[in-house]
């Protein structure tokens, strides 16, 4: 349960005192609120007990009676504004008026109340200020969150975009003072790595690409039957130019009729994801095997590879934004860090499961289970 820290204000004992009685069984809940809200009342019978409260505790909320010996209260809620601290104040008094509560709203306080309140106001007015504060805690965690977000992005895009564009700088410059001879065969080698290079850049902005899509649930989703074996096929076509390069062989494993409710274009992020990385983390000469299967309620999908495989205590931070496995093996092969993370993404939108069986040295399976009834 959450708490709210409260500070009553008045030279009434019985006033505080009531405050305390109907707060101590009292506490908030809305449907959309994690938790329930309850109060820890702290009194101070005077404006500058007041304020020396303020500065040396956090506090949500102020209930403020106006008429005080020494200082007014009116007072207490200028001193509130002119420090910045961060507190809701609802002043209390006897002496309501249509003056005093523009000029206590002018500076700054949340709501009026003119005494005698019944238990049922001040409830009904704690209510309301709860579901504020939750609103603007929740919008503060959101923004924290977002700057954290944007942080990670400008990071990766800078390490991650700044290598490829000096290699094909420094490329394209020895080129332009020919270094290696007049004749373009010469410069071959530095095409093809410059040509590497820029697909790596341009899988980076796909990948990002497809990570705000997701987290923002702006994708636009087109959900009908489709055959799983016709997307692994496509999937592993994309793949082949690859494959060929480090001589892998790919087998796939299906029944044509294998069918399932999805839109095509996440499960080709899926295939595409999972089937790259069984390609860049094998061994020369190595196999996958993508393997199609429907039965007892799921429809499963399994890419094996005989690669490099890894620790269980790199499978448990696999699927985290941006987090890559680093290691003597996997130090010069790039990535963004966001694929896998993808994947389990868009698992989760078909309340798939996600699991991983690997060893290090014998190579991984990735296995998605997906709920055909969902």
């Amino acid at each position: 349960m959450g708490k709210l820290n409260l500070l009553v204000v008045d030279d009434e004992p019985g006033i505080r005192s009531g405050i305390k009685r109907i707060l101590e069984s009292f506490s908030v809940s809305y449907p959309f609120m994690d938790e329930d809200f309850d109060f820890e009342v702290l009194e101070a019978e005077t404006g500058e007990e007041a304020i020396e409260l303020l500065d040396n505790y956090m506090f949500d909320i102020v209930l403020l009676d106006n008429k005080l010996p020494g200082i007014q209260g009116i007072e207490v809620l200028e001193y509130i504004k002119q420090q910045a601290i961060d507190v809701i104040v609802v002043m209390i008094t006897s002496y309501a008026s249509l003056d005093m509560a523009v000029k206590a709203t002018k500076s700054g306080a949340y709501d009026f109340v003119p005494k005698p309140f019944t238990p049922k106001e001040l409830r009904s007015c704690l209510e309301n200020i709860a579901k504020q504060l939750f609103l603007r805690r929740m919008t503060q965690k959101m923004q924290q969150e977002g700057k954290q977000i944007r942080f990670q992005f400008l990071s990766v895009l800078s390490h991650e975009l700044k290598s490829p564009i000096n290699a094909v700088e420094g490329y394209l410059k020895l080129m332009q003072e020919k270094r290696n001879g007049e004749n373009i065969v010469d410069y071959t080698d530095m095409i093809n790595r410059s040509l590497t290079r820029i697909q790596e850049m341009r899988n980076l902005i796909l990948d990002l690409l497809d990570f705000t899509r997701i987290e923002s649930g702006k994708k636009a989703r087109n959900i009908k039957p489709l055959y799983l074996c016709e997307i692994a096929r496509e999937s592993i076509d994309l793949v082949q130019p690859i494959s060929i390069q480090k001589d892998i062989d790919i087998h796939l494993n299906c029944n044509e009729k294998i069918s399932y409710k999805a839109d095509k274009q996440e499960l080709e992020i899926i295939f595409n994801n999972l089937l790259s990385n069984a390609v860049k983390y094998n061994k020369q000469g190595g196999r996958i095997d993508v393997n199609l299967s429907k039965e007892k309620g799921f429809v499963t999908v399994s890419v094996a590879d005989t690669g490099i495989g890894m620790e269980q205590t790199d499978i448990e931070k696999l699927f985290e934004d941006f987090v890559r496995i680093k290691s003597e093996q996997t130090k010069h092969i790039s990535g963004t860090g966001l694929g896998l993370s993808i994947v389990k993404k868009i698992a989760d939108l078909y309340g798939a499961s996600v699991q991983v069986e690997s060893k290090p040295g014998e190579g991984s399976n990735f296995i998605i289970r997906f709920p055909i009834e969902r």
